[in-house]
C-alpha cells in the first residue's frame, strides 16, 4: 500500500478552452514521456503477447483517449516491421487534441483518428480485436467512471485489452517534480499536469479493483520500471 493518497483535480490539458499552442507543447512532452520512460515499450510488450497467441489476421485496434496518437503510430511502425497487418482507430474527445492527432496520422494508411467518448464508445460489441488506453485512465476521478471506461473497452474488444498508465508512488512524484522544475519549467501545462498525473494515478491494487468492478475476467496487473503499471485481459467478461 502506498503512503501517497490518490488526488482529484482537473488537469489543464483537459480544459476545453486550453490554448492550442500550449496544449500541443504538452502533448509533445507526453510523447517524450511515453518514448523515454516506458509507456510505448509497455504497450508493445503486451500487444505482442496478445498478437502472438492468436492466428494471423488483420488486427483491428482501438486506442482510447489517444492524445497526439503517438502510441498508434508506434504500433503501426512495429506492425510493419514484423509483417503484421493492422487497422488502428485513434480516438479522443477533446477537439483540439483530436485535431493534433488527425494532423499527425494524416497520410498513414494504417491509422485514422476520430472522435469518441471513452465512457460511451460509439462502436458495436466486439468491433475491435484489441482496445488500448495509454496514460489516460487516471484522468477519471470517480471510481464509477474508471470502471465504466474499462467496461466499454471490454465490450468493444474481442480478443483483449491493455491499459498502460503511471504508477502512483513517492519516487514517481519526485521524478515528476524534478522534470517540472527543469525540463518542463517553461511549459505551464505540463509543469502543472505532470506531478498531478502521478498523484491521480493508480497503484496496482487499485487498478485490479477497478478491473473487478468492470467485470473483466482474467485481468492481470503488471508493473514496469521505472513508474509504469499495465492492466491486461483477454476476451471473456463476467
Amino acid at each position: 500500500m502506498t503512503s501517497l493518497p490518490r488526488s482529484a483535480g482537473a488537469e489543464r490539458m483537459d480544459e476545453p478552452g486550453q490554448d492550442a499552442a500550449e496544449l500541443a507543447r504538452s502533448l509533445a512532452d507526453l510523447r517524450g514521456v511515453n518514448r523515454w520512460l516506458g509507456g510505448t515499450r509497455v504497450v508493445l510488450h503486451h500487444l505482442r503477447a496478445l498478437v502472438d497467441a492468436e492466428p494471423p489476421r488483420r488486427w483491428r485496434i482501438l486506442d482510447v483517449a489517444t492524445g497526439s496518437a503517438d502510441i498508434p503510430l508506434a504500433i503501426a511502425r512495429w506492425a510493419r516491421a514484423r509483417g503484421t497487418r493492422v487497422e488502428i482507430v485513434a480516438t479522443d474527445l477533446h477537439p483540439t487534441t483530436l485535431a493534433v492527432a488527425r494532423e499527425r496520422v494524416a497520410g498513414i494508411p494504417d491509422v485514422r483518428a476520430e472522435a469518441a467518448d471513452a465512457l460511451a464508445l460509439p462502436y458495436k460489441d466486439g468491433a475491435f480485436d484489441v482496445v488500448i488506453c495509454s496514460t489516460a485512465l487516471h484522468h477519471f476521478d470517480d471510481p464509477a467512471d474508471v470502471a465504466a471506461v474499462l467496461r466499454e473497452m471490454g465490450r468493444v474488444g474481442r480478443v483483449g485489452g491493455i491499459v498502460n498508465d503511471l504508477r502512483r508512488s513517492r519516487p514517481a512524484l519526485l521524478g515528476a517534480n524534478l522534470l517540472a522544475a527543469t525540463v518542463w519549467r517553461t511549459h505551464p501545462v505540463t509543469r502543472h499536469d505532470g506531478p498531478l498525473s502521478v498523484r491521480r494515478a493508480f497503484t496496482p491494487a487499485e487498478l485490479m479493483d477497478a478491473a473487478r468492478a468492470a467485470g473483466l475476467a482474467g485481468a492481470r496487473v503488471h508493473t514496469h520500471a521505472p513508474f509504469r503499471v499495465a492492466l491486461t485481459w483477454r476476451g471473456e467478461r463476467t
